[in-house]
């Protein structure tokens, strides 16, 4: 071979080989490559090992090159923080994170090392992977997320502004007792008059309990009159709308309701949460931690760019 040859073959392999290695970005002391690049975007299409703390939508990641550099920086800019602050872990702290998984999915270690290997993944790769995700997330841990706080008084505003201005607010258990009146052969008026002699009596002294044996037309009767304990919306509305006006040991005026005349016993009168509420607390809790973990992350990486040395060739 001609040395003119050789020279050409050489500089074009140089050639080739300075464009794969391009230096595209530059953070603090470490180097970002074209072939970083398209090592990375093929990783993420093709499902492989990336931190979904840092990649949250892997489509956008792969359709906007400047996001994917963007995402490489921040590995960066966080890896680099992970060094700063000490929070590298040993080798057995990632093998125990490493057996815990393959415990969680039901195999052996032995068995998710071959899984990996049929998939085309190195296990010192995975081990590595393993190793920057327990860093990072102990990182962002001690930085963002032991900061989050969310009150009560969040997550019951928060509920108000999606279900009104009268939701989430205290309602009220009731245990009741009653003296019921029915109209029979369909003579409202009768049973009015009847319902009204045993106000009277209840108005003169006379015991609600005694008075409920003697005269009540309930046909499931239980002594002394007892209904039941009902929360908001678990009886008649006019009973609960009564309830609602009358003390503790307090007696009603005559309700009339679909099913006769009643005179209503208040026994007890206990404030509770509203159970809407309360089945959707730690649902509510979760999506403002996540909106708050999201909003703080995005600003603690902010402040750490701007820290940083970051050049985008």
């Amino acid at each position: 071979m001609s040395r003119l040859v050789f020279l050409i073959i050489f500089m074009f392999s140089f050639a080739h080989a300075e464009l794969i290695e391009k230096t595209v970005a530059i953070v603090n002391d470490q180097v970002i490559t074209l072939s970083d690049i398209e090592n990375y975007k093929r990783q993420i299409t093709h499902g492989g090992m990336v931190d979904d703390l840092i990649v949250t939508d892997r489509k956008e990641v792969i359709a906007d090159r400047a996001k994917l550099i963007d995402v490489m920086i921040n590995e960066k800019i966080i890896d680099s923080e992970v060094q700063k602050q000490g929070l590298s872990v040993t080798v057995e702290r990632v093998e125990s994170e490493i057996k815990g998984l393959a415990a969680s999915n039901k195999i052996t270690r032995s068995q998710l090392k071959q899984a990996l290997k049929e998939q085309g993944v190195d296990f010192s790769e995975y081990q590595n992977f393993i190793k920057k995700r327990i860093e990072r997330h102990s990182l962002i841990e001690k930085a963002i997320t032991s900061k989050i706080k969310i009150s009560d008084e969040d997550i019951a505003a928060y509920y108000i502004s999606q279900k009104g201005s009268q939701a989430g607010q205290e309602t009220f258990q009731y245990k009741l007792a009653h003296i019921l009146f029915v109209p029979k052969g369909g003579d409202v008026d009768a049973a009015k008059i009847r319902a009204q002699s045993v106000l009277e009596k209840l108005r003169s002294g006379k015991s609600f309990e005694t008075l409920a044996s003697q005269y009540s037309e309930d046909p499931n009767f239980s002594s002394g009159g007892l209904l039941g304990t009902f929360k908001s919306g678990e009886t008649l509305l006019e009973i609960e709308k009564a309830a609602q006006a009358t003390p503790v040991n307090g007696t009603t005026d005559i309700i009339k309701t679909r099913i006769g005349f009643h005179v209503v016993k208040v026994l007890e009168k206990t404030l509770i949460p509203s159970p809407d509420f309360e089945q959707n607390k730690k649902k509510i809790a979760d999506y403002l931690g996540e909106l708050a973990f999201k909003k703080q992350f995005s600003f603690w990486l902010a402040q750490k760019r701007q820290e940083s040395f970051i050049r985008i060739n």
